[in-house]
């Protein structure tokens, strides 16, 4: 398989994150590469950023590689980012960090470090009516209850500065690390039309919130908060309105963005797994992975991770993939 840069052809029925606006307004440097067979028909694409700080070039995707054809099976893709691989090793690049949570990999590269992941998605192709009675019994209640005690749903960019205090505060709770408000500024800028930011209101005092990117191949709940104590149900509520609202505009898969595979009992990790499958959703397993291609650099970087912040993703979940005796397929 040939890799190589290709044009920028986003539309709709494409992830938002493979749009052009997206991409420029979270990296300077960005792309979509190509994966094509020897007859020259393009088997697939994957987008990506560069990230520059400090003495580092970092590749980082925003999304996982999107098959162009049917019949794109899991070896070609590996064979594609192994290519992948040899691409930004070839342009200079140190070393491709870990995806963004919303990016499930059906394999990874030979030599990679690589992890378990996977996220929760609610296929929204369904009656308005099967979505509510996929939800458990105990949302159900939840929702009905916050709507009577007067939750509502409210939505706009004017309410963009309320939104960011709320989320990076509940980051902040949780020992959590969120971004500038410069930058989630220009993040949001990036989406355009196809970025919601709804809030769930309760007389005039904000419960909870949460930033939704989406096109009509999938929504993504990318950013939520909470106030400390918010009224039982309102993020339920927030949610169930939206998995409403997408449907009705078409978008065809719902995407909880982002759970870790068997995570501890009684742990932060399985609470938020059993939120999200209480929806109706259903676990996407793949992976996430990191590749060095610049040993020393690459090290450097894994130490500065584990003095910020315990280390990555990849380094906290890949002891499953070892322990599992599963590898790369």
């Amino acid at each position: 398989m040939r890799v190589q840069p290709v044009e920028i052809n986003w539309h709709p029925e494409l992830p938002i994150f493979a749009k052009e606006s997206f991409l420029k307004a979270v990296s300077n440097e960005f792309g979509w590469l190509g994966g094509f067979a020897d007859s020259g028909e393009l088997r697939c694409i994957l987008p990506y950023t560069i990230i520059r700080k400090a003495i580092f070039r970092m590749v980082r995707f925003r999304v996982e590689t999107i098959p162009m054809v049917h019949g794109f099976d899991v070896s070609e893709e590996k064979t594609f980012l192994n290519g992948t691989v040899e691409y930004f090793r070839s342009i200079g690049a140190d070393m491709i960090i870990p995806a963004t949570t919303n990016t499930i990999f059906r394999t990874y590269p030979d030599g990679a470090d690589a992890a378990p992941y996977g996220s929760y998605v609610v296929d929204l192709c369904q009656p308005e009516d099967v979505l509510w009675r996929n939800l458990s019994k105990t949302n159900r209640l939840n929702i009905r209850s916050a709507i009577k005690k007067g939750v509502g749903i409210i939505n706009g960019i004017e309410h963009l500065d309320i939104f960011y205090c709320l989320v990076r505060d509940t980051f902040k709770r949780s020992k959590l690390p969120f971004m500038d408000s410069g930058s989630f500024h220009r993040y949001v800028q990036g989406l355009g039309e196809y970025g919601k930011l709804w809030i769930a209101d309760c007389q005039g005092i904000t419960q909870s919130c949460t930033l939704y990117a989406f096109s009509n191949y999938c929504a993504y709940a990318i950013y939520g908060g909470n106030i400390p104590e918010p009224h039982q149900g309102t993020m339920k509520l927030l949610q169930w309105e939206a998995l409403r609202q997408f449907q009705k505009l078409g978008v065809q898969r719902f995407d909880f963005v982002g759970a870790r595979i068997d995570p501890e009992p009684g742990s932060k990790q399985e609470a938020l797994n059993s939120f999200k499958r209480r929806f109706g959703a259903t676990l996407k397993q793949g992976y996430m992975w990191k590749y060095s291609l610049h040993p020393l650099k690459y090290r450097l970087y894994g130490l500065a991770a584990r003095l910020r912040s315990g280390g990555d993703i990849v380094d906290a979940e890949r002891h499953k993939l070892e322990s599992s005796g599963t590898g790369n397929t």
